[in-house]
């Protein structure tokens, strides 16, 4: 894994099917993983409960954000070759899914 000038982290061409999507869900991950422990430290010493629903809820959009790059890269790998092998043109209907589902998830 590599870091690119513009901060991302990106897998070498030889390591990944799907090399035009950065690999930045595993550090997205710890930095979740960071901020949760932060809201269980903040319940654990009662802080005022506003604030922790707000950083909680900081923390489930980070989630959602992840689910989304898992679904992207998925469908940019898994299923393109699916998906053209049933007659679909790969990259629009990667983009019609990857639109209903941000949809759904706002």
């Amino acid at each position: 894994m590599l870091i690119s000038p513009l901060g991302g982290l990106f897998m070498p061409k030889s390591q990944a099917k799907n090399r035009h999507l950065p690999l930045s869900i595993a550090r997205r991950l710890q930095i979740i993983e960071g901020h949760l422990k932060k809201v269980r430290q903040m319940e654990a010493q009662g802080v005022y409960c506003i604030n922790i629903l707000s950083q909680s809820q900081a923390v489930q959009q980070a989630l959602k954000r992840v689910d989304e790059l898992l679904l992207e890269r998925h469908l940019h790998s898994c299923m393109r070759d699916v998906l053209s092998r049933q007659g679909y043109k790969g990259e629009s209907a990667i983009k019609e899914l990857l639109k209903v589902y941000r949809r759904k998830s706002d």
